[in-house]
């Protein structure tokens, strides 16, 4: 792991009791997975300081705001030059230092992990 995700590891920690906070307040009287998503999104879209630049695949990109797409997935809308790009939220690497609310990107992924071993141990 190179020096700059370890910073942000450091930056984005999250207690166990702060994690759970963040999930209830996201999920707060949803009903099934799609209302969840959409909880998440408001917290993300709500506390993320957009725009914020970052790189993917090498290339500098600018993070214009986070959207919801049709199937229902989080994604950030990205920008080259005259070119956008919609990519989901937890693949867009972060900068170091990560930009204000980045802390709710880092819970939403923890809760999608939780989510996707309770979905794989009832198949």
């Amino acid at each position: 792991m190179t020096s700059k995700r370890r910073e942000n590891r450091r930056a984005l920690h999250l207690s166990k009791a702060r994690l759970a906070e963040m999930i209830e307040e996201a999920t707060v009287d949803a009903h099934g997975q799609s209302e969840q998503i959409t909880g998440w999104f408001t917290m993300i879209d709500e506390n993320l300081e957009v725009p914020f630049e970052t790189t993917v695949l090498g290339i500098p990109v600018t993070v214009e705001r986070v959207d919801l797409s049709r199937s229902e997935q989080i994604v950030a809308i990205c920008r080259h030059g005259r070119e956008r790009q919609l990519l989901p939220i937890l693949d867009v690497p972060l900068p170091t230092p990560p930009p204000e609310g980045a802390v709710w990107i880092e819970a939403y992924r923890r809760w999608r992990g939780r989510f996707e071993v309770r979905a794989m141990s009832h198949t």
